[in-house]
Protein backbone atom coordinates (compact mmCIF):
# COMPACT_ATOMS: atom_id res chain seq x y z
CA UNK A 1 0.00 0.00 0.00
CA UNK A 2 1.04 3.45 -0.65
CA UNK A 3 1.07 5.97 1.90
CA UNK A 4 -0.79 9.03 2.16
CA UNK A 5 -1.64 11.46 -0.71
CA UNK A 6 -3.38 14.77 -1.42
CA UNK A 7 -4.64 15.75 -4.58
CA UNK A 8 -5.34 18.68 -5.82
CA UNK A 9 -7.33 20.20 -8.84
CA UNK A 10 -7.84 23.84 -10.08
CA UNK A 11 -11.56 24.11 -12.06
CA UNK A 12 -10.60 26.37 -15.64
CA UNK A 13 -7.66 27.38 -16.53
CA UNK A 14 -5.42 26.52 -13.61
CA UNK A 15 -2.41 28.27 -14.22
CA UNK A 16 -2.55 32.24 -13.77
CA UNK A 17 -5.49 34.51 -12.65
CA UNK A 18 -5.95 37.60 -12.82
CA UNK A 19 -7.08 39.51 -9.53
CA UNK A 20 -10.29 39.59 -8.90
CA UNK A 21 -10.75 36.06 -10.20
CA UNK A 22 -12.24 33.57 -8.53
CA UNK A 23 -9.85 30.37 -7.79
CA UNK A 24 -12.35 27.03 -7.30
CA UNK A 25 -10.78 23.43 -7.40
CA UNK A 26 -11.35 20.09 -5.21
CA UNK A 27 -8.90 18.22 -3.52
CA UNK A 28 -8.89 14.42 -2.52
CA UNK A 29 -7.05 12.03 0.07
CA UNK A 30 -5.87 8.93 -0.80
CA UNK A 31 -4.79 5.77 0.78
CA UNK A 32 -5.81 6.71 4.33
CA UNK A 33 -8.75 4.78 6.48
CA UNK A 34 -11.23 7.35 7.06
CA UNK A 35 -10.66 6.67 11.18
CA UNK A 36 -6.92 8.30 10.87
CA UNK A 37 -8.19 11.91 9.58
CA UNK A 38 -8.69 14.16 12.64
CA UNK A 39 -9.07 16.93 10.16
CA UNK A 40 -8.61 18.86 6.68
CA UNK A 41 -6.79 22.31 6.92
CA UNK A 42 -7.38 24.05 2.95
CA UNK A 43 -5.50 27.43 2.63
CA UNK A 44 -4.89 30.11 -0.19
CA UNK A 45 -1.66 31.61 0.51
CA UNK A 46 1.34 33.42 -0.34
CA UNK A 47 4.51 33.62 0.25
CA UNK A 48 7.77 34.28 -0.52
CA UNK A 49 11.52 32.90 -1.12
CA UNK A 50 14.79 34.03 -1.46
CA UNK A 51 17.29 36.22 0.31
CA UNK A 52 15.79 37.82 3.59
CA UNK A 53 13.32 36.74 6.10
CA UNK A 54 10.59 34.79 4.25
CA UNK A 55 7.06 36.10 4.27
CA UNK A 56 3.89 33.83 4.53
CA UNK A 57 -0.01 35.26 4.28
CA UNK A 58 -3.62 33.33 4.31
CA UNK A 59 -5.98 34.57 1.90
CA UNK A 60 -8.44 32.61 2.26
CA UNK A 61 -8.50 29.41 5.12
CA UNK A 62 -11.40 26.21 6.05
CA UNK A 63 -11.16 22.99 8.19
CA UNK A 64 -13.54 20.01 8.16
CA UNK A 65 -13.16 18.17 11.19
CA UNK A 66 -13.86 14.15 11.50
CA UNK A 67 -15.05 14.75 15.02
CA UNK A 68 -17.21 17.86 14.74
CA UNK A 69 -18.15 17.64 11.38
CA UNK A 70 -19.29 13.61 11.57
CA UNK A 71 -18.22 13.41 7.74
CA UNK A 72 -15.69 10.86 5.68
CA UNK A 73 -13.13 13.18 5.68
CA UNK A 74 -11.62 11.02 2.66
CA UNK A 75 -14.79 11.95 0.28
CA UNK A 76 -13.60 15.00 -2.51
CA UNK A 77 -13.94 18.45 -0.47
CA UNK A 78 -14.15 21.91 -2.82
CA UNK A 79 -12.82 25.26 -2.30
CA UNK A 80 -13.71 28.60 -3.98
CA UNK A 81 -12.61 32.11 -3.41
CA UNK A 82 -12.07 35.77 -5.08
CA UNK A 83 -8.19 36.61 -5.21
CA UNK A 84 -7.27 40.18 -3.97
CA UNK A 85 -5.59 42.93 -5.77
CA UNK A 86 -2.38 41.86 -4.15
CA UNK A 87 0.53 40.83 -3.98
CA UNK A 88 0.68 39.30 -7.56
CA UNK A 89 2.81 36.84 -8.24
CA UNK A 90 6.77 37.57 -9.09
CA UNK A 91 9.99 35.97 -10.07
CA UNK A 92 12.98 38.25 -9.05
CA UNK A 93 16.42 37.61 -8.81
CA UNK A 94 16.51 38.06 -5.60
CA UNK A 95 12.90 37.46 -3.69
CA UNK A 96 9.70 35.42 -5.62
CA UNK A 97 6.05 35.68 -4.40
CA UNK A 98 4.24 32.18 -4.91
CA UNK A 99 0.80 31.57 -4.25
CA UNK A 100 -0.43 28.12 -3.66
CA UNK A 101 -3.78 26.19 -2.38
CA UNK A 102 -2.42 24.02 0.43
CA UNK A 103 -4.00 20.82 1.69
CA UNK A 104 -2.95 19.59 5.46
CA UNK A 105 -4.34 16.45 6.41
CA UNK A 106 -4.27 15.72 10.39
CA UNK A 107 -4.27 12.18 11.01
CA UNK A 108 -3.71 9.97 14.39
CA UNK A 109 -0.68 10.31 16.77
CA UNK A 110 0.25 13.68 15.43
CA UNK A 111 1.10 12.81 11.92
CA UNK A 112 0.24 15.05 9.12
CA UNK A 113 0.28 15.00 5.17
CA UNK A 114 0.19 18.11 3.00
CA UNK A 115 -0.22 18.52 -0.61
CA UNK A 116 0.28 22.05 -2.76
CA UNK A 117 -0.36 22.96 -6.02
CA UNK A 118 0.95 26.32 -6.83
CA UNK A 119 -0.98 29.07 -9.22
CA UNK A 120 0.02 32.03 -10.45
CA UNK A 121 -1.80 35.41 -9.63
CA UNK A 122 -1.56 38.34 -12.02
CA UNK A 123 1.63 38.33 -15.09
CA UNK A 124 4.22 40.22 -13.72
CA UNK A 125 7.01 39.31 -15.81
CA UNK A 126 9.95 37.70 -14.43
CA UNK A 127 13.02 39.51 -13.56
CA UNK A 128 16.31 39.75 -15.72
CA UNK A 129 19.53 39.63 -14.02
CA UNK A 130 21.70 42.73 -14.43
CA UNK A 131 24.57 42.58 -16.50
CA UNK A 132 27.24 42.22 -13.93
CA UNK A 133 25.30 38.86 -12.83
CA UNK A 134 25.84 37.75 -16.09
CA UNK A 135 29.34 38.07 -16.42
CA UNK A 136 31.88 35.57 -14.87
CA UNK A 137 35.76 35.52 -13.80
CA UNK A 138 38.25 34.02 -16.65
CA UNK A 139 41.23 32.96 -15.76
CA UNK A 140 43.13 35.72 -15.80
CA UNK A 141 41.10 37.85 -13.69
CA UNK A 142 39.36 40.03 -16.16
CA UNK A 143 35.70 40.03 -16.15
CA UNK A 144 34.09 39.00 -19.61
CA UNK A 145 30.35 37.84 -20.74
CA UNK A 146 29.35 34.53 -20.44
CA UNK A 147 28.70 32.54 -22.70
CA UNK A 148 24.91 31.47 -23.85
CA UNK A 149 23.18 28.49 -24.07
CA UNK A 150 20.41 28.04 -26.40
CA UNK A 151 18.42 25.24 -25.71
Amino acid sequence: MNGPLVRIRFDGNGGTYRPGDTLSGEYRIESVPANEIKAVEVSVLWYTEGKGDEDLAVHDFWRRSAEGDGLDLRRPGRFSTVLPRSPLSYRGVLVKIRWCVRVRVFLTRGREVMGELAFRLGDVPAARAPMAAALRLNGSREMTPAKAVLA
